[in-house]
């Protein structure tokens, strides 16, 4: 039973780090997400760095927002976005994990195969 907690636990953890980099998996949400490294930005200053229309950025904004990476307030008819330096952080510790060499992992030991 403790064996299927750890596997549970596990899974939910790559399902979560996952959704982080599939919504990265866009170069103008790549590029959003590093104009907001500066800090908060309205979506109307967003917008006026790509050629899109608004209803394609809210569909970015949508994707960054529900992977956790981006958070929007509104304020009057504008909405208002910033990284979560939370989920940017599980973000970096979830790459460093899945990068980084340890004892009990799978690997090819005994694959017949050449590179």
């Amino acid at each position: 039973m403790e064996q299927y907690k750890v596997q549970q636990y596990a899974a939910e953890q790559y399902i979560g780090g996952t959704k982080i980099f599939k919504a990265l998996g866009d170069p103008r949400r790549v590029m959003i997400v590093d104009m907001l490294s500066s800090g908060e930005l309205c979506a109307c200053m967003i917008l006026e760095k790509f050629e899109m229309s608004q209803s394609t950025l809210s569909h970015h904004m949508k994707l960054l927002c529900e992977s956790g990476l981006v958070k929007g307030r509104n304020e009057g008819k504008w909405t208002y976005y910033s990284l979560d330096e939370d989920v940017v952080n599980v973000a970096h510790r979830f790459l460093s994990a899945i990068t980084t060499a340890k004892e009990n992992t799978i690997h090819a030991e005994h694959c017949d195969c050449r590179i």
